[in-house]
This record gives C-alpha cells, sequence and structure tokens, in this order.
C-alpha cells in the first residue's frame, strides 16, 4: 500500500471515529469542547484536524508555510508543534467540535474557510492563524445560537 493510500485509510478512519465521539456528545458547550481537546494528545488535535479539513488548511491556520508538517505532527511519533501554533490548533479544535456538534462536518468545514461578517469578511481560518481567538469563538456561539445581535 502506497503512503497516500495509508494517510487516505487512516484520515477516514479517523474522521469516522471524530464523527462517532462528537455525535455522542449531543449539545457541545464551549466548556464541553475545551475539556475535550485538553484532554487530546496534540497529535490527536492534529490528526482529527487534518481528517476534516485536510493538511493545507491546517498549516494555514497553525501559521506555517510547511503543507506537510501537519502530516509529520499527526504522527504519534511525530515532532511536537510550537507553543503558538499548538495553542493555535487546539482553539481550532475547540471551535470546529462546537460547530460539528451543532450542524455537521460539512458546514463546520465550510463556515471555518468562509468569509463571515463577524470577522469583518476574513475567514475564521485567518482570524485563527492572526490570533483574533475572541472574535472567532463569539462568531462561533453566535452562529450555534443563532443571535445575530453580536
Amino acid at each position: 500500500m502506497s503512503p497516500i493510500e495509508v494517510q487516505k485509510k487512516t484520515t477516514s478512519r479517523t474522521a469516522k471515529l471524530l464523527t462517532d465521539a462528537v455525535a455522542t456528545m449531543g449539545t457541545v458547550t464551549p466548556a464541553d469542547a475545551h475539556g475535550r481537546t485538553m484532554r487530546m494528545d496534540i497529535h490527536d488535535v492534529v490528526r482529527e484536524l487534518n481528517s476534516t479539513l485536510g493538511p493545507t488548511l491546517v498549516a494555514g491556520l497553525a501559521g506555517v508555510k510547511d503543507r506537510k508538517l501537519p502530516i509529520r505532527w499527526a504522527k504519534p511519533d511525530g515532532p511536537i508543534t510550537r507553543p503558538e501554533a499548538s495553542n493555535r490548533l487546539t482553539f481550532a479544535h475547540r471551535q470546529w467540535t462546537v460547530l460539528f456538534a451543532a450542524d455537521g462536518a460539512a458546514v463546520a468545514r465550510q463556515w471555518l474557510i468562509g468569509g463571515n461578517p463577524y470577522l469583518r469578511e476574513n475567514t475564521p481560518i485567518s482570524a485563527i492563524r492572526e490570533d483574533r481567538h475572541s472574535e472567532v469563538a463569539a462568531a462561533v456561539q453566535a452562529f450555534v445560537t443563532g443571535n445575530i445581535d453580536m
């Protein structure tokens, strides 16, 4: 089996496990997502993000130029992320978990890559890379709750 086939198989399996795990959680609050993410190893956080967003978007939100680096980070024996990248990755995972629990994987992914009026039409991926975490968290809550009066 080629390395690409192994990556696709692993990604598919990880996405299924993530879907099952979050689906059993029901409604997910930011505190629930925080607790789940903080209990995870950073390699697992990156693996889940890679399986749902892809390594190119994960590299973008982490603020790194090497699109293959998230694949290496996801390996159990892979390199450890820099603290600022780790912070962005865990934050993105928490927000993705809340979005996924509310609206599913496709909507969560689209929300993260689309322009957002609460973020001055920047994408949430860009805002996370720029460490505008409080703005992104507020935008996630507005979207999930339907509260447009931010």
